[in-house]
């Protein structure tokens, strides 16, 4: 069985995160960076960190025994991967971590609905 809210939990904190830090990562590295980063640096780093809050925050719920662990560990690694192996395709987490962010809050509110 394919756990959804688990994925889009991972992909909520890993891409915010991403998004959270790249303006910080990118000047310390000499990386370009994007548009939205450089005119509203402050709706990205917001973006991000509400991304990353809702995975956070599910994962927390989740508990450590029931893989609320597996996701901050694997939340951290996809934002690393993201961030220094992709570099500039890291702004892709601008769509990525809200979109992500928003399925994860409707599938888990359907959840706790009965749905």
């Amino acid at each position: 069985m394919v756990d959804g809210l688990f994925f889009l939990a991972v992909g909520a904190l890993g891409w915010g995160l991403s998004l959270a830090t790249y303006r910080a990562v990118a000047r310390w590295n000499g990386w370009p960076l994007g548009t939205a980063q450089t005119t509203v640096p402050a709706l990205t780093m917001t973006l991000g960190i509400l991304s990353a809050a809702t995975g956070l925050v599910f994962a927390l719920a989740r508990g450590p025994m029931h893989g609320g662990m597996v996701i901050l560990v694997f939340g951290v690694a996809l934002a690393i991967f993201w961030s220094g192996f992709l570099r500039v395709g890291a702004q892709s987490a601008l769509f990525l971590a809200p979109l992500s962010a928003a399925a994860l809050i409707i599938a888990w509110l359907a959840r706790a609905l009965g749905f």
